[in-house]
């Protein structure tokens, strides 16, 4: 035989890698543009002629309408294909990035972005999930899945250095021009994946799909603004809606349009009518543990990545790219766990590892709430985030295959529009909550701090707390001395007044990173909902569909 004709199994795994390579890409990239132009907007602002809440919104609209389509996507890829699916989502979501990157103002920023490429990542990320179901044995899917998953958590990582790279040096235009690159490979790449076999006779509930879009609008969208109008008794000078935050109404209303969409679906599935997802499988205790752990992880993960920039660039002064570079550690300690376990451990018990998982995300908040302080410097927070990368790696190593296997294999893109949904969810509640505890912790740390100094007359005092009462901003200690300069209050009294501010965004982080740490502990009891056994882990049953566990 010819020694340089390559074996049929080495040419088996370099495709298998190519594959799994390109749906970790499109992964990476979505979550690439949630990250990686908030350390730019000010300068995107600018550019475009408009205002820092501008840019703030099309941000906002772009997770709004990915979170809103995201189970309708998953519905599309079941019609035409999941492979015909992740490819038209490529090509939309690459046009909104080449609109993006040529943008002349804000509305055409807010169609390229927000709902260009908010469809386009809607089509793709259910698609991924189904592809990877269909490209690998059941054996092969949970070092798969941890792959993928910890590409999007590397992006969320290095975006801000990615995104202040390029804003510095070139401009903020060049991230999406590249986007557009890198779409263009992926698309070449995705001929070679092998597709998940399409449904015949599937049609779309377009009543469902209003549903659904409407209720997850409310609920996402509700919790973005939980920060400025908080979460049930509203901020000062915040709306109020029967004497409540819009934020309650608006997530209440989201959760019962929710409730009449699976109404909806359960009637029209005993009518024999199409429906955008089987009821049914909410039932399923060992999917619904799985997308549980989705929601608490992607709430801790996001509260990391919201509070531990926080620290380093406002609190200890770091730029943009310092700051991104600090964070890579996690990144590190996540690829790292998401990739070796499966390997090294390839019949771990999947619960044993989600735990182990919580367990070590836990440790890692502990100690980011024990080493904050003003007084040290950024490497303090290089242990806790290893903790926590190596937990945030163990989890993902596990979950996207303990969902995916709760079901037969045809149901995977209704999973993914689910799990999907389920990490915008988590991610918005982890930055919304952390946020809304930062300000809370702030604000009552600083105002007891100037009531008791004595440096500090009393009517200031009282002052900054009229001035003040919808919340203190988490500002650096530079921006605070300009304005006490232009207040006219300086000298021993600034200098008194700037020290309260430091301490009290100390005491601010802290609860805040205490708040995610007790969310861990609870995580972990929902963590005896995940099997004990890896799937395909018996001989003979790798195609199978396994039992639920019990609760």
């Amino acid at each position: 035989m010819d020694s340089d004709v390559p074996a049929p199994a080495v040419v088996a795994e370099v495709g298998s890698m190519t594959v799994l390579l390109t749906l970790a890409s499109g992964q990476f990239l979505m979550a690439l543009d949630s990250s990686v132009m908030n350390v730019s907007i000010a300068t995107v602002a600018e550019d475009l002629g408009t205002t820092v809440t501008g840019i703030q919104t099309a941000i906002t609209l772009y997770t709004l309408v990915m979170a809103s389509l995201m189970i309708t996507g998953g519905k599309i890829g079941q019609i035409m294909g999941r492979k015909r699916a992740f490819a038209l989502g490529c090509i939309i979501y690459g046009a909104g990035s080449l609109t993006t990157s040529v943008a002349p103002n804000l509305t055409v920023l807010l169609i390229g972005w927000s709902l260009l490429e908010g469809m386009g990542a809607a089509l793709i990320m259910p698609a991924i999930v189904a592809l990877v179901a269909s490209n690998f044995g059941r054996a092969e899917r949970p070092k798969a899945y941890g792959l993928v998953a910890a590409s999007a958590a590397i992006a969320v990582a290095v975006g801000p250095v990615i995104g202040g790279l390029l804003t510095t040096y070139a401009s903020w235009r060049y991230v999406f021009a590249g986007e557009v690159v890198i779409v263009l490979v992926i698309l070449v790449y995705a001929r070679r994946m092998q597709d998940a076999p399409r449904e015949e006779g599937v049609h779309m509930d377009l009543a469902g799909t209003g549903l659904s879009a409407l209720g997850l609008g409310l609920i996402v969208y509700g919790i973005l603004r939980a920060g400025a109008w908080g979460f049930v008794l509203p901020e000062p000078e915040a709306p109020v809606w029967l004497g409540l935050s819009p934020v309650f109404w608006l997530v209440l209303g989201g959760g019962v349009v929710l409730l009449g969409f699976l109404s909806w679906e359960s009637r029209r599935l005993g009518n024999d009518e199409a429906v955008l997802i089987d009821p049914a499988m909410l039932d399923n205790k060992r999917l619904r543990g799985g997308l549980t752990s989705f929601f608490y992880l992607y709430l801790l993960q996001a509260g990391i990545f919201f509070a531990v920039p926080l620290f380093l660039s406002v609190a200890l002064g770091l730029s943009a790219i310092a700051t991104g570079l600090r964070i890579l550690p996690l990144s590190i300690a996540l690829l790292v766990a998401a990739v070796g376990v499966p390997r090294f451990f390839p019949e771990a018990s999947p619960r044993r590892v989600v735990r182990i998982g919580f367990a070590l995300l836990f440790l890692g908040l502990v100690a980011l709430v024990a080493v904050l302080d003003i007084g040290v410097g950024p490497e303090v927070v290089t242990w806790p985030l290893l903790l926590a990368g190596l937990g945030i790696g163990a989890l993902a190593s596990q979950l996207g295959s303990v969902t995916v296997s709760a079901v037969p294999d045809e149901q995977s893109g209704e999973v993914g529009g689910l799990q999907n949904t389920l990490t915008f969810l988590g991610a918005s509640v982890g930055t919304a909550l952390a946020g809304a505890v930062l300000i809370s912790g702030l604000t009552t740390s600083f105002f007891t701090g100037i009531e008791d100094n004595p440096a500090i007359p009393g009517d200031l005092s009282s002052d900054a707390q009229v001035e003040l009462a919808g919340g203190v901003p988490f500002i650096p200690d530079s921006d605070l001395e300009r304005a006490l300069a232009d207040a006219g209050v300086t000298g021993e009294t600034a200098d008194a007044v700037v020290d309260e501010n430091e301490e009290a965004r100390i005491d601010g982080l802290r609860s805040a990173l205490s708040v995610l740490a007790l969310i861990s502990l609870v995580a972990l009891f929902f963590s005896n909902r995940i099997p004990t056994r890896q799937p395909g882990a018996d001989p003979g049953t790798s195609d199978a569909v396994e039992p639920a566990q019990p609760v």
